[in-house]
C-alpha cells in the first residue's frame, strides 16, 4: 500500500468545493474508485443517497472469491482486488475471518471438473484435497458422502456489514475523502453535480449505482438491457461451536461458477444435476458457507431474476439451501437466527460494463454478484482510463 496522502487543499470557486472525482454511491465498488483516485493523489468527494451503507454490499458473504471467478478479466480483476483486501485490512482495521476455500464434491462428475479446473491456469494455486485432509479446514465435513475436495488458499473471509463502515471511515480520516451521505444527485454532468444539498463541482464523475438503473443516464443504462438478481441468505447457529478453517462450496457451485461451468467436463455434471437436484437448479440454489467471529455461519444463497423482484423469502427456497448444506456438512442441532434477501444488477452474457457518457464520466456496474470480490481490480481500471 503506498504511504498515507495527506488531504489535499480543495480548490473553491464561488462557495463551490472543486474535486477531481465525485464518485456516485458508497458501495464497495464506489468505494473502490475513491482508494484508486487517492492513490493518485485526487481530491475525491463520494455521494450516498443513503445515510449508510444499506444495500448489496453488505447483505452478501463477505466472502472475497478467485477461485471460480469466470476466465479473463473477471478471473485478473478478483486476483487483483483479492490482494489490495489484504492490503486494506489491515490498514483500516477490518478482520480477515478466515482464508480459503474448500469446494467438496460428492459427485464422480463433480471430481472431472475438479481435475480439469486445476489443469488451467486459474488453478495454479490450487489442489485436490481427499476428504479427510479437507475436513482438517472443515471439521463439521461429511466424510462419508464427500468424495474429493478443491482447495484454494486465495479466498478471504471479511463481515461485510462492519468491513464497509470502516473502510469508509478509513478513506474519510486518512486519505482525506468527502462522504456527503444522505444526499441524492438529481443530475451529473462533469464538471457539476447537482444535488438534494446543493450544487457540487468536480473535473471528473463515477456513477457506481448497484441496481438502481433509473436515478441517472437510464437510457444510456437500459441498452445494457440489465434486470435484477434477488437472493435468499441465513445465518445459522450451530449447537456447538467448532472453526471453520476455509469456506465452503458444493457440486452445485462447480456448475454455476463460470470459472469451472465454461469448461467442457462441466456439461456432463449439469446434466446430472439438472436430473438430481431439479428444485435447486430451477431457484438458482449452490451453497456458500462461511464463519463470523461468534462462530455462526452464512448460508446462502439463490437466485431469482425480475425488473422488480418481491420482497418475499420462501421457506422452500431457503429450505433447498439448508438442504444442500446439511449435504455437505453435518451440524448437529443448528437452528436459523437470521434470513434476509438481496438484490444485485444482472445482465445476460455480460459480468460488468463501464459506460462513457462522455471523456469526463463513467457509469460502473457489476451485473454479476461478484462485486466485493472484482471492485478495486474495476476502480483502478476506470481511474486510470479517465487519467491515463
Amino acid at each position: 500500500m503506498s504511504a498515507v496522502i495527506d488531504a489535499p487543499k480543495l480548490r473553491r470557486a464561488a462557495g463551490v468545493t472543486t474535486y477531481d472525482v465525485a464518485i456516485v454511491g458508497a458501495g464497495i465498488l464506489g468505494l473502490a474508485h475513491a482508494l484508486a483516485a487517492v492513490r493518485r493523489g485526487k481530491r475525491v468527494v463520494v455521494i450516498e443517497r443513503d445515510i449508510r451503507a444499506n444495500g448489496a454490499s453488505i447483505r452478501n458473504f463477505g466472502f472475497i472469491t478467485v477461485t471460480g471467478q469466470a476466465a479473463g478479466d473477471c478471473w485478473r480483476h478478483a486476483r487483483k482486488s483479492r490482494d489490495i483486501w489484504l492490503e486494506v485490512a489491515e490498514a483500516a482495521g477490518i478482520s480477515i475471518e478466515h482464508r480459503g476455500l474448500v469446494l467438496a464434491a460428492r459427485r464422480p462428475e463433480a471430481e472431472a471438473v475438479i481435475e480439469a479446473f486445476l489443469g488451467t491456469d486459474m488453478g495454479q494455486e490450487c489442489e485436490r484435497l481427499s476428504p479427510f485432509e479437507a475436513s482438517q479446514y472443515v471439521p463439521p465435513l461429511r466424510t462419508d458422502t464427500v468424495k474429493t475436495a478443491l482447495y484454494s488458499p486465495l479466498e478471504l473471509r471479511v463481515e461485510s456489514k462492519d468491513a464497509l463502515p470502516r473502510l469508509a471511515n478509513w478513506l474519510e480520516n486518512e486519505h482525506g475523502v468527502a462522504f456527503r451521505w444522505g444526499t441524492q444527485v438529481h443530475a451529473a454532468e462533469a464538471p457539476r453535480l447537482d444535488t438534494s444539498a446543493g450544487r457540487i463541482e468536480a473535473e471528473t464523475v463515477v456513477i457506481c449505482p448497484g441496481d438502481d438503473f433509473t436515478a441517472l443516464y437510464p437510457g444510456r443504462i437500459a441498452a445494457y438491457r440489465p434486470t435484477r438478481c434477488k437472493l435468499q441468505m441465513l445465518r445459522v447457529r450451530p449447537a456447538e461451536r467448532f472453526l471453520l478453517g476455509a469456506g465452503v462450496m458444493s457440486d452445485l457451485g462447480l456448475a454455476r461458477y463460470r470459472g469451472y461451468a465454461d469448461l467442457p467436463e462441466a456439461a456432463a455434471l449439469a446434466e446430472r444435476l439438472d436430473r438430481e437436484q431439479a428444485d435447486e437448479r430451477a431457484n438458482g440454489v449452490h451453497l456458500i458457507a462461511v464463519q463470523s467471529e461468534d462462530g455462526s455461519l452464512i448460508v446462502g444463497d439463490s437466485h431469482h431474476y425480475d425488473d422488480m423482484p418481491d420482497p418475499f423469502a420462501p421457506v422452500s427456497v431457503s429450505d433447498l439451501i439448508l438442504g444442500e448444506l446439511d449435504a455437505v456438512l453435518d451440524i448437529p442441532g443448528r437452528t436459523v437466527v437470521e434470513r434476509w434477501i438481496g438484490t444485485y444488477a444482472s445482465a445476460k452474457n455480460r459480468w460488468r460494463f463501464t459506460d462513457r457518457p462522455d471523456d469526463a464520466t463513467r457509469i460502473v456496474v457489476v451485473t454479476a454478484g461478484c462485486g466485493a470480490s472484482t471492485a478495486f481490480g474495476i476502480g483502478e481500471e476506470t481511474i486510470a482510463d479517465l487519467f491515463g
